[in-house]
């Protein structure tokens, strides 16, 4: 019998709460790992311990858990006797085919009333070790940790503590509908919203039928990748480019962009209410480009009461795409394609618009068919993972 052995840390601090964020870890684990039956899980300190059924490898586990927001980090580990003698053998067959010339032992005694102490487990263990393999002890910066949980109903061993994906679990804070627009940044301040617990959906704004379908595949793209931290989302495909051809026909040229964004908050707060959604995520950072300015964004911010979360506001472009980069969206989200950001765009947007301004080019606008008209055709897209929705 192999055992998940999940540790949290930021959930360990939640106090006479912690039962509610340690119960959406369970239902997450379920979720990701839905194709596999798993076991009995069950909550011992700040840990969880997870039964592996035998048909689930090794590779699957380690790669649906790293997904697991709550998780500081975990391990796959294999039960023995609380006998050192058990737990030395069991260790010597986790250290066994691996090609480390370096390790260590670290164990961690819960249980105070086992027989020898937690440097007194590490040195017999070590010593078993360091003769069956020839491995050399290095403390500071081993190949290899194999690691030892003295428990009261026995311990378990594993060859080294996987990092977790941190955080809090998702869909403990809420949810969100996330402005996805098939650049760097909105996966980004998705992934980061997930992190706080918070379940995203999806809407992206999208030119066709006056553009290819080339931003529309890469929101499906990002949008699928991005689930797979949360078992289920939905992403909902806006046609906006008709939309945005009245806006220029009846608006000032330099005031466009701002009012696009003003729709767009406008229709999203509006799919958001459908999907239960309570605020809306932007991808959006001070400065970054014409429509991000401070007196910009603050006329935007008017166009709906739904409060909308910008995670990324004080990043820089390079900050992002590292975080891009680490999370497996930059290379999608840099793909050529013809959004609607671009579509009938002026070469000289105004980056400090006034909201008397623009309200009073609104006005020659009929705001709420726009916005109806838009809802109505919407294609909404179900998402899920690892199993299709």
């Amino acid at each position: 019998m192999r055992y998940l052995i999940g540790r949290y840390h930021e959930v360990a601090l939640k106090g006479g709460n912690r039962w509610r964020f340690v119960d959406q870890i369970k239902h997450n684990l379920r979720a990701i790992l839905s194709d596999y039956e798993l076991g009995r899980i069950r909550s011992l300190g700040s840990r969880l311990i997870i039964e592996l059924p035998g048909a689930i490898p090794d590779d699957v586990v380690r790669e649906r858990a790293a997904l697991i927001f709550g998780l500081q980090n975990f391990s796959i580990s294999y039960p023995a006797p609380l006998d050192i003698e058990a737990i030395t053998r069991e260790a010597i067959a986790r250290a066994r085919g691996l090609t480390a010339k370096t390790f260590r032992i670290s164990t961690k005694r819960d249980y105070k009333r086992f027989e020898m102490n937690s440097m007194e487990i590490d040195r017999a263990v070590g010593g078993a070790i360091a003769d069956e393999f020839g491995f050399k002890v290095d403390l500071e910066n081993p190949e290899l940790t194999i690691s030892i949980e003295i428990l009261p109903e026995g311990a378990y061993v594993s060859a080294g503590k996987i990092p977790g994906a941190g955080g809090l679990p998702v869909g403990i804070t809420g949810r969100g509908l996330t402005l996805l627009s098939g650049g760097i940044d909105s996966p980004v301040a998705a992934h980061r919203m997930m992190k706080r617990g918070l379940h995203v959906d999806f809407v992206h704004f999208h030119g066709h039928p006056l553009v290819t379908t080339a931003s529309r595949d890469k929101a499906l793209e990002l949008a699928a990748h991005l689930t797979r931290f949360e078992g289920r989302a939905t992403l909902m495909l806006v046609p906006f480019g008709i939309l945005q051809r009245e806006i220029v026909a009846k608006s000032l040229r330099p005031l466009r962009v701002v009012m696009y964004r003003r729709f767009m908050m406008r229709i999203a707060a509006e799919l958001a209410r459908k999907v239960g959604a309570t605020v809306l995520v932007s991808g959006e950072s001070l400065g970054q480009v014409a429509s991000q300015t401070l007196e910009n964004m603050m006329v935007i911010q008017t166009a709906t009461t739904m409060p909308i979360l910008r995670p990324l506001v004080g990043m820089d472009k390079n900050e992002i795409i590292v975080e891009a980069r680490r999370l497996g969206t930059f290379e999608t989200s840099i793909l050529p394609d013809e959004d609607c950001c671009t579509l009938f765009t002026p070469p000289h947007p105004e980056t400090h618009a006034r909201e008397k301004e623009v309200a009073e080019s609104e006005a020659r606008l009929d705001i709420d068919r726009m916005v109806n008209d838009a809802i109505a055709q919407t294609e909404v897209v179900r998402l899920s993972f690892p199993r299709p929705a």
